[in-house]
């Protein structure tokens, strides 16, 4: 058997993130960090202890070696990171935002290296994980990164693994929404727990309502979907048995980008922990509360200690 619990898949890009406030043209003073839903959600669950690897391409650049740097650095496996000599790694700026509304992101991926991943990347180790989590990014990139989605999906499927995915749909990558909503549902009904927000939701299925996109994905086949109702919470949706969970209350949002992302750390661990789906999906909450709360993608994602302190305490709370 493979010592990987988790594999995930995707675009890293290198992040410039403001120091002040304001236009972005009127910005001097960048952090440099890095950016990607699939990798947020490969370091969160890294910090959680699970043995993560991480499949995907950067360039020959410093931006590419300060992406493989940062991931493992984060205990992140990147032996399958391919260094590729004849594109760029991806990279983005964002504004800073001061009284917690979304930041403004501009994105400079066009013909990156990770745009160029495909089938031929995948090695055969990589399929022994035991659980795959997959977003609606990769397949927005390129065709070959649609083809690498759809194989790895299935095939983990195929083998008997579980398999996650967040539609995480980004618009501008693809050429229509009528393309983009066959083509992220196409991959959703290969996977086994699939986690859209509500507003996604009513984009990909018509449906206004939980319970209705809920009932959607799983009418073809999926085990259970859990969708993300912002401050509110969230819903999640079995064959068996349904239950909105409430949210966790948060004085003050400093960066709502990655929210989702923590959201996914925290139903993907539990549920591997053998925990039910009502016990995921606060988890989800959880994370995702402390995910809004630091300045970063994926900063306020939290170590096992934390999480485990925070769960020992909920659950004194409520003896």
């Amino acid at each position: 058997m493979s010592d990987i619990d988790i594999l995930s898949f995707g675009e890293t890009m290198t992040m410039l993130v403001a120091e002040q406030a304001g236009d972005l043209a009127a910005v001097r003073h960048f952090e440099k960090r890095i950016a990607g839903a699939d990798s947020n959600v490969a370091i969160g669950l890294s910090r959680l202890g699970f043995k993560v690897a991480w499949l995907s391409r950067v360039g020959n650049d410093s931006m590419g070696r300060f992406v493989t740097d940062s991931l493992s650095k984060e205990g992140v496996d990147c032996r399958h990171v391919t260094v590729d000599p004849s594109h760029p790694t991806g990279f983005q700026f964002k504004s800073l935002e001061l009284e917690g509304a979304d930041p403004v992101v501009e994105y400079f991926r066009r013909g990156s290296a990770a745009s160029h991943l495909s089938i031929h990347d995948i090695v055969p180790d990589l399929l022994k994980a035991r659980h795959l989590h997959a977003t609606g990014i990769p397949a927005a990139l390129s065709d070959t990164c649609r083809d690498l989605s759809h194989t790895l999906m299935s095939q983990m499927r195929d083998a008997g693994r579980s398999v996650s995915f967040d539609p995480n749909l980004r618009p501008s990558l693809w050429p229509s929404q009528a393309t983009m909503i066959r083509e992220v549902n196409r991959l959703a009904s290969l996977a086994h727990w699939v986690m859209p927000g509500l507003a996604e939701g009513e984009v990909l299925t018509g449906f206004d309502t939980p319970g209705d996109i809920a009932q959607f994905y799983l009418d073809l086949g999926v085990e259970a979907v859990i969708i993300k109702l912002g401050a509110k919470g969230a819903y999640y949706r079995t064959q068996l048995n349904e239950a909105f969970i409430p949210g966790v209350p948060v004085a003050t949002v400093i960066d709502t980008v990655g929210a989702g992302d923590g959201f996914a750390v925290g139903v993907i661990s539990a549920l591997l922990e053998n925990l039910d789906f009502a016990q995921a999906t606060a988890r989800g909450n959880w994370i995702g509360s402390q995910a809004v709360q630091s300045r970063g993608d994926m900063e306020g994602l939290p170590t096992q200690a934390a999480l485990r302190l925070a769960e020992r305490a909920l659950r004194r709370q409520s003896a």
